[in-house]
């Protein structure tokens, strides 16, 4: 039997203090998971996190992403994992966001193949190392939005969502293309969720997008991108 990993153990102590049992169904339902939760809601499990990695080293790089790994790998309960990319998030990382760090991203975005899990690493960590190193992770970024795993297809799409004014829409159209035709929710939704973080900066280059593509859009990404938009005055 493999031995818990030292800082995973103490996580999972605190948040099982921390947990309620009556939360724990609900939230494993909601989330449609195999696996169970603690009971704990995000602004204590955020603490909890807080309080347990102000106490931890991170000594490097390398030595950070094997905590990373360590806890995402050993989780039993959803929040460990949850636990697990807050660490990710940790102030002494950020100059850990490179392309060092993504294939633990790739890892955590290919078994983690839920929402909860995917778009925090792809919306803040991916976008984060897009802002690092941008032309190696925009050709990571473009290989991915061609994969046949469905969720690194929605990352490539939304790691440039809290871009706002410095968004490469040129980049961000070629992420979408390869998913255009896809029946699948969650690419026709972040398709949307994509275009409509944008709109909110400059809806005119969404709309002419939207416009040029609706025979190819699903009605789904139309909706979300068009959400926030008032047609009759964008031009």
């Amino acid at each position: 039997m493999t031995a818990t990993p030292p800082l995973l153990a103490v996580l999972r102590r605190e948040l099982a203090a921390a947990g309620a049992p009556e939360r724990s169904a609900g939230a494993q339902a909601y989330m449609k998971s195999a696996m169970p939760f603690h009971g704990v809601d995000v602004k204590t499990l955020r603490a909890i996190c807080r309080q347990v990695f102000a106490r931890h080293s991170v000594a490097s790089s390398a030595a950070w992403r094997r905590d990373v790994l360590a806890i995402w790998r050993g989780a039993k309960f959803r929040e460990e994992r949850y636990a697990a990319i807050e660490l990710t998030g940790e102030r002494r990382a950020r100059g850990f966001q490179t392309m060092a760090a993504l294939p633990m991203y790739e890892e955590m975005i290919v078994t983690g193949a839920w929402w909860d899990f995917v778009d925090v690493l792809a919306t803040k960590r991916l976008g984060e190392i897009l802002r690092n190193e941008a032309a190696p992770m925009r050709r990571a970024m473009r290989a991915w939005s061609r994969s046949d795993d469905l969720w690194k297809r929605r990352s490539s799409i939304l790691c440039q969502n809290s871009f706002k004014k410095d968004t490469d829409l040129a980049f961000l159209f070629a992420c979408i293309e390869p998913s255009l035709s896809s029946k699948k929710f969650f690419l026709r939704k972040a398709i949307g969720w994509a275009l409509r973080s944008y709109a909110w900066t400059d809806p005119k280059p969404v709309v002419r997008y939207v416009q040029a593509n609706r025979t190819r859009l699903a009605p789904l990404s139309v909706r979300e991108a068009l959400k926030n938009v008032r047609l009759k005055n964008v031009r």
